[in-house]
């Protein structure tokens, strides 16, 4: 087995695994799991401070972004897809399937949105039914600021869909005082539960604007309102993978018992990027860094295809490529969940090292070493 150290998936504690292997019920039919199950979801509104009600839907968190787009966008309607990732640019896609008209809000790619351009922006055109923005976007490890740019759209009367799939339960998102319509997880990021599930959060306008549409949602798997009265029916509108949800329950009860989470992942995450510059490595980002994944580019001299598979054959630690416009050019490191622990950290570090200078690219620290100190002490 490889140590995944990769942008998600992540490494799954073995409490979780336990749980997911307890026997199981009937879903559909027994009134108990659908007690639980709300417990569950009501759980996951007091994780993220949030009134919103969250629903677990049985799909990839993929899912949950395709499932906002399905239940918003009727023919024509023009959205607002704010793209300084790749993952922000592919909203347009979900827009497109259901007959929306996407208009791209597009910045750099190395830096977070910024509130006054958008805000600027919006002042000369704001007709948008919605926007679709991202908080942690996982192929370049940005960060954007979701309180201020969801409050600046509500401004406007902009409705707001949030993908926080590599962000949530590693990078502090405050719920409370922003403005989410409809805000996208998933279990195999900084929850550390295997994939398979999406959680998404849906305000109260949103439920009514999707109440209030002129045409029907054209999905029945991705349409959140299938959702809406599940409890009060008891009735799902398929069958839930109730082993999976089990095992979720238990990540989410893992970081609910963790009070140090947030600060763990900051303090990996600046030491990761510490050691990486001192040993003369390029971060990929200017500005905005995650605390869930740190994003270096290929040095000169090797590929990301050679790091990866020497990583792998060497050292038995997989990490992350790229695609899209970052495909070659980068490599992902994914402290999150899981990940997020000195130990595993430093020997990622260890390993990368040893496969750069196998392949005559020098490294001008001991990368662990300077990872450890750093973590441990704070930069020099």
């Amino acid at each position: 087995m490889y140590k995944i150290m990769t942008a998600g998936p992540v490494q799954v504690r073995e409490n979780v695994l336990a749980a997911r292997s307890i026997p199981c019920t009937n879903p559909d039919q027994d009134v108990e799991f659908y007690e639980f199950y709300k417990e569950t979801c009501d759980l996951f509104s007091e994780a993220l401070h949030t009134e919103s009600r969250a629903i677990i839907m049985g799909g990839e968190g993929i899912l949950g972004l395709e499932a906002a787009c399905a239940s918003l966008t009727e023919p024509g309607d023009r959205v607002l897809v704010i793209d300084n990732g790749i993952f922000g640019k592919g909203f347009a896609d979900f827009v497109k399937i259901y007959g929306g008209e996407p208009v791209l809000y597009t910045t750099d790619y190395k830096n977070p949105v910024d509130p006054a351009g958008l805000e600027a922006y919006l002042e000369k055109d704001s007709d948008f039914r919605y926007a679709t923005l991202v908080h942690c976007d996982t192929p370049s490890g940005v960060i954007n600021d979701i309180p201020a740019l969801t409050n600046i759209l509500d401004k406007f009367g902009i409705l707001s869909v949030v993908d926080s799939v590599a962000g949530m339960f590693g990078q502090p998102l405050d719920c409370a005082k922003s403005k989410i319509d409809i805000l996208c997880g998933g279990s195999q990021k900084a929850l550390s539960a295997p994939p398979g599930l999406t959680m998404v959060w849906v305000s109260q306008r949103a439920f009514d604007f999707m109440e209030h549409r002129k045409t029907p949602i054209a999905s029945f798997y991705a349409n959140i309102m299938t959702f809406k009265d599940y409890y009060e029916n008891k009735w799902f509108p398929y069958t839930m993978p109730i082993s999976d949800i089990t095992g979720l329950r238990q990540a989410l009860d893992n970081f609910m018992a963790d009070d140090s989470v947030y600060d763990r992942h900051a303090k990996i995450a600046a030491a990761t990027r510490y050691a990486l510059v001192k040993g003369g490595l390029s971060l990929y980002l200017e500005s905005g860094y995650s605390n869930t994944v740190t994003v270096l580019e290929v040095p000169e001299g090797i590929t990301d295809k050679e790091i990866l598979e020497g990583m792998m054959q060497d050292y038995n630690i997989m990490i992350s490529g790229c695609f899209d416009v970052l495909a070659g050019k980068v490599i992902r490191i994914g402290h999150m969940g899981e990940n997020a622990n000195a130990e595993d950290v430093a020997a990622t570090l260890a390993a990368l090292q040893g496969t750069l200078e196998k392949h005559g690219i020098k490294v001008a620290c001991d990368l662990a070493k300077e990872f450890k100190n750093t973590y441990e002490n704070g930069a020099a």
